[in-house]
């Protein structure tokens, strides 16, 4: 993946996309729960191909099955039943160990609950990934500080969480999923908690990390952000009742 962005650029063109295959495939996949003594399908026969490079939203009524296909796309839960392809790779048969690192590298997350460590710096929060992979100190340093002026907090790199506003503690949670250098941006209701001027700085770098070639799939019940996806994906019951492209 390219640089990051900075919160006021939106990216270079990416030019002509790839001509490799899907990155993601999705065959029958299912997924159940049992909930007391009922066996409850979150997902029912989901088929779904996604190419490199696509900015798709995800959207549907709550218990439609949306954040149960965005764990299963983000390594984070296995399918009940069906197969998913992550390139040439079958992960829903992958042991534990190769799954967490494929997720580490392949994988970024923002939620909409910020998921940040209160004791820590905006700084050290991006830093945490590369900690857990075992890079060196120092180069993790200069990447995290790297990221952050990329998303205009140059000047906040030394604040926690809660002396920072909500939108700046999302934009320290972008900088955290990429910084790594994923393929894959995972977002589930990213500007939930945010006010609308926040929510649409979050949504622009989003887009401009997009228009450097990352994947991006985004989880909404808003649809003035769902719409300005490339693909619009809505789903009910489990399954994927239409998709559609700009």
């Amino acid at each position: 993946m390219a640089s990051l962005p900075s919160a006021s650029d939106p990216g270079p063109d990416p030019g002509p996309g790839p001509a490799a295959g899907p990155l993601i495939r999705l065959t029958g996949l299912s997924r159940t729960f049992e909930v007391g003594d009922q066996l409850v399908r979150a997902l029912d026969g989901v088929n779904l191909s996604i190419a490199p490079g696509d900015y798709l939203s995800l959207m549907g009524p709550s218990g439609s099955g949306k954040s149960t296909l965005l764990n299963i796309l983000g390594l984070l839960d296995r399918p009940t039943a069906g197969e998913y392809w992550l390139g040439d790779v079958q992960t829903s048969t992958m042991p534990d160990d190769r799954l967490a690192d494929t997720r580490q590298k392949e994988i970024g997350f923002v939620f909409q609950i910020f998921h940040l460590i209160a004791r820590m710096s905006a700084l050290e929060n991006v830093e945490l990934p590369m900690m857990l992979a075992g890079m060196p100190r120092a180069d993790r340093r200069d990447r995290a500080r790297a990221a952050l002026e990329r998303m205009g907090l140059g000047p906040r790199i030394d604040h926690r969480p809660n002396q920072l506003s909500g939108g700046e503690r999302q934009r320290v949670a972008i900088a955290r999923a990429v910084v790594m250098q994923p393929r894959i941006l995972l977002a589930d209701e990213p500007t939930g908690n945010l006010d609308s001027a926040a929510g649409g700085e979050v949504v622009k770098i989003m887009e401009a990390l997009h228009a450097q070639g990352l994947t991006l799939i985004v989880v909404t019940h808003d649809p003035a952000i769902g719409e300005r996806a490339n693909r619009r994906l809505l789903m009910r019951d489990g399954k994927i009742v239409r998709d559609s492209s700009a």
